[in-house]
């Protein structure tokens, strides 16, 4: 396969990406020229919702073709185009044959989520320090330890969850709603919780989630939303704003007395409006922050 890199200000990426499309490219995307310098940009957007923006102020597109005919003549048809007008052309290169499977597993090395509780797949060896471990592979649902939103919460756990001489858990009963890979269910597990309800909307999760809590050795139940009944000691949601926002009382109805509310996928600038949608059942504040994400939690 072959490569077609072209250089886009932001006000010619949709015509140059649908051109593309047009053209029979296999896959386009869109990066940031300026990635890992200072001039780096973060957009953030969510599912289902308008992007936040076509692109960066310098983006750079990749089209990905069959053959070099293929992207050549794509090259030769775009830049002759009135609304190429701006950008550049970087090149045509050759992607070359790698052992994909080797190299996604490179990618994702051991994650501490504090000093002796760490996030490990499972080509890797276990590190010295980790006490408490999570075996987990990249797969179909989110959730592998690496983005602030999962590790945020896994360190609220690590934080929270105590053991007691009868083996009791602080966490008491969990409930882990939109568990994606089970992460933050087998997380809780880890730290002595016993009772533990896992729901997501997505069945591939819900499977994921069951096949991951049977490869660390934890006890959980699994399955769609509706498996969640009665009240929980501790309420886990890492989702994304707006879901959350829509599932205020349904959250909060699941809070018992005493009991915790943890919710992640939220933007630094998203504060207010979570505090407000929660306001009428609990006080939501900030608990902890990473890379422009926030954790917030309330208590009953």
């Amino acid at each position: 396969m072959f490569e077609l890199s072209l250089m886009c200000p932001e006000d010619r990426i949709e015509a140059v990406s649908d051109a593309l499309d047009a053209l029979d490219a296999l896959s386009v995307s869109v990066e940031d020229a300026d990635a890992q310098t200072d001039a780096e940009q973060a957009l953030f957007g969510e599912p289902g919702m308008p992007p936040p923006k076509d692109g960066w102020q310098r983006s750079r597109v990749v089209a990905l073709f069959p053959t070099a005919d293929a992207a050549q003549e794509a090259q030769q048809l775009l830049t002759v185009q009135d609304f190429f007008e701006g950008c550049q052309v970087l090149g045509v290169a050759e992607v070359p044959e790698q052992d994909w499977v080797r190299l996604t597993q490179s990618q994702f090395a051991p994650v501490d989520i504090t000093p002796d509780f760490w996030i490990v797949p499972t080509w890797h060896e276990l590190p010295p320090q980790a006490v408490r471990s999570i075996r987990l592979d990249p797969g179909l649902a989110f959730g592998t330890g690496t983005h602030p939103t999962t590790r945020m919460c896994l360190r609220w756990i690590a934080r929270n969850g105590t053991v007691a001489a009868d083996g009791s858990s602080s966490l008491g009963r969990v409930l882990d709603y939109g568990c994606g890979s089970g992460i933050l269910a087998i997380g809780a597990a880890k730290f002595g919780a016993v009772d533990i309800d896992a729901v997501d909307i997505d069945l591939a999760a819900v499977e994921s989630t069951m096949q991951n809590a049977q490869a660390n050795g934890v006890q959980l139940k699994a399955g769609l939303p509706d498996k969640a009944h009665g009240e929980y000691q501790t309420v886990l949601a890492n989702i994304l704003a707006t879901p959350l926002r829509v599932l205020a009382p349904l959250l909060c109805s699941h809070v018992a007395a005493g009991g915790h509310l943890v919710l992640a996928g939220i933007l630094e600038r998203q504060a207010d409006e979570l505090k407000e949608a929660y306001a009428p059942w609990l006080q939501l504040q900030v608990a902890d922050s990473e890379d422009g994400w926030i954790l917030m939690t309330a208590s009953r």
